[in-house]
């Protein structure tokens, strides 16, 4: 029985396959895209009888910068908690205004304990 849907937003493939093997270990079933509007794409054309519970996302991509990504999948997914992932410089900045929104900030290179906290405690909320 899975543990949840999760959807993993990165422009670097490395990233993604690293994000899905932690997830895909401990029950998830992973979805991944290399932006977000790619994501939004794929979350809208699947007949999943799973909800999505949780989008994990880099903050900087090339289609897509580290100020609109979250409002962009707040208007996409907005009852989906989100939960970022990113090496990103602005990453403190981001992490202060989406504060109040409930937004998990995780910093690059992937520390599989904390992603994994992280994820269970978005999709209990």
């Amino acid at each position: 029985m899975s543990e949840g849907r999760v959807l993993v937003v990165d422009d670097e493939a490395d990233v993604r396959r690293s994000v899905r093997l932690i997830l895909t270990k401990a029950g998830y079933d992973v979805d991944e895209a290399e932006d977000p509007e790619a994501g939004i794409a794929l979350v809208k054309s699947q007949n999943s009888p799973r909800a999505l519970t949780a989008v994990i996302t880099d903050l900087n991509m090339p289609k897509i910068n580290e100020i609109i990504v979250i409002p962009y999948f707040r208007s996409q997914l907005p009852s989906v908690p989100v939960i970022v992932l990113s090496g990103s410089k602005m990453m403190e900045r981001s992490a202060r205004l989406f504060k109040h929104a409930g937004v998990e900030f995780l910093t690059k290179p992937i520390d599989q304990a904390r992603l994994l906290d992280a994820v269970k405690k978005a999709v209990r909320s």
